[in-house]
């Protein structure tokens, strides 16, 4: 039975379905990606974002992109935790963790009547909606996120834990310091 879910949400051009470390994604949606090679689905179930790769054929793609890829700013990032707020309080979410970086979201969210890619583009219209009304998005055009999200389903107390303590600690890993949002309730399974 699920209880919860460990969420990502990438940023537009983070991680591009033919990564070579492997990505979620079964196909390439875009010619100006295609030239780079076919989707690098994964079914792993532990991060590969450490794995050894080509970054000079992945950089490569990331500049063959429309847009240039986002990398939000501390401002945009505290938009864009308004906008998750936002939508918490529209629909009654709980958030567990909520660890906003420059290129991605690590979240985790409880069990919820919606689906959860259903949860996933409500956060991140509300998110994108918030950094336009404060002025932070200069680019009407630009895309704030990548289509979908990535998930894991968590059917135990122990599996909730270990991924909030994953998604609290994430920002350590970049060099800043944890994250504390007023719409996180801590776990208490």
């Amino acid at each position: 039975m699920v209880i919860a879910h460990h969420m990502i949400l990438s940023a537009y051009g983070f991680w591009l379905p033919n990564d070579p470390r492997g990505s979620w994604s079964e196909f390439v949606g875009g010619w100006e990606l295609a030239r780079f090679g076919r989707a690098t689905k994964t079914d792993a179930r532990r991060s590969v974002a450490g794995a050894l790769h080509d970054r000079r054929l992945r950089t490569a793609a990331k500049d063959a992109l429309h847009y240039p890829p986002v990398a939000f700013s501390g401002r945009q990032a505290l938009a864009v935790g308004r906008g998750f707020a936002r939508a918490c309080r529209e629909s009654a979410y709980v958030l567990h963790a909520c660890s906003i970086l420059p290129e991605h979201v690590h979240m985790v969210i409880a069990q919820h009547e919606r689906a959860v890619e259903r949860i996933a583009a409500h956060l991140k219209a509300r998110a994108t909606q918030r950094l336009k009304a404060e002025g932070l998005w200069p680019d009407p055009d630009a895309p704030v996120w990548a289509k979908g999200c990535w998930r894991v389903y968590l059917n135990a107390p122990e599996d909730v834990r270990r991924a909030v303590a994953y998604a609290e600690a994430n920002p350590e890993k970049e060099g800043k310091p944890r994250q504390r949002w007023s719409f996180v309730i801590p776990y208490g399974g």
